[in-house]
């Protein structure tokens, strides 16, 4: 493999989430982290926590996401001890956005900000480059995203169960690790709502299979777990 790919700055090629449905917010990411065509890590959390009720779902630069987290991180730390209170969610999102914009000529990062509080309930906010802010009810970022536009639009309702958003996120994902090559690995959700937060994690073997896909017949695995004398591999 050639140097310039194993030196490339980590990036996180990947397929982001985030849903509102009624009561709260669904945040849902892949887990790989690429360096050019190496993937440098299969397991990555890009769902980071901000403050107790508002998560970030990191795309782009892993090192610029990184960054921006920690100082809003720090930042809203700081505005909850002056104002006595937590930070709202578009407080922290604004916040993203002012450090995207005021930098948007060195950072690559696309992000999606998810949260819950008292004011306005559940919300998701796109901070894709460039340092604009959408308001959503429900965003999709990352190279995976491509592949989900049409399945979006199809697939998502207003006021939506738990179940049926939680669903719905493990869903798209799995379709974007299908078809992106940069997206893969495992599925993480994160549930923001009034009762607190709730972490999931679905393995890659769970996730559902799409109409190109085959299952492995005969693999090196299968032959370790089989009998002594197993049968020749197929092509």
């Amino acid at each position: 493999m050639e140097d310039m790919n194993l030196n490339a700055p980590h990036s996180m090629g990947t397929t982001i989430i985030g849903v509102t449905y009624a009561g709260g917010v669904i945040l849902g990411a892949d887990s790989r982290t690429s360096t050019g065509m190496y993937v440098a890590n299969r397991a990555s959390d890009k769902i980071t926590q901000l403050d107790d009720n508002i998560y970030l779902c990191r795309s782009g630069s892993a090192a610029d996401t990184q960054i921006i987290s920690d100082y809003v991180r720090y930042f809203l730390h700081q505005h909850t001890i002056q104002q006595g209170q937590p930070a709202t969610v578009k407080v922290a999102s604004n916040l993203i956005r002012l450090l995207s914009y005021q930098n948007k000529s060195m950072l690559q990062a696309g992000m999606i900000v998810g949260g819950w509080d008292k004011h306005e309930g559940g919300q998701i906010y796109s901070i894709p480059l460039g340092g604009t802010i959408l308001k959503q009810p429900f965003a999709i970022g990352g190279s995976g995203s491509s592949y989900l536009y049409g399945f979006f639009d199809q697939a998502w309702k207003e006021e939506m169960t738990k179940e049926e958003a939680e669903s719905l996120v493990v869903k798209a994902v799995s379709l974007a690790i299908a078809r992106d090559g940069a997206s893969g690995g495992v599925v993480r959700t994160v549930t923001i709502n009034a009762d607190g937060v709730t972490r999931k994690f679905y393995p890659g073997d769970s996730l559902p299979l799409w109409h190109d896909e085959v299952v492995a017949h005969n693999s090196f695995l299968d032959i370790l777990a089989g009998s002594s004398s197993p049968e020749p591999m197929s092509t």
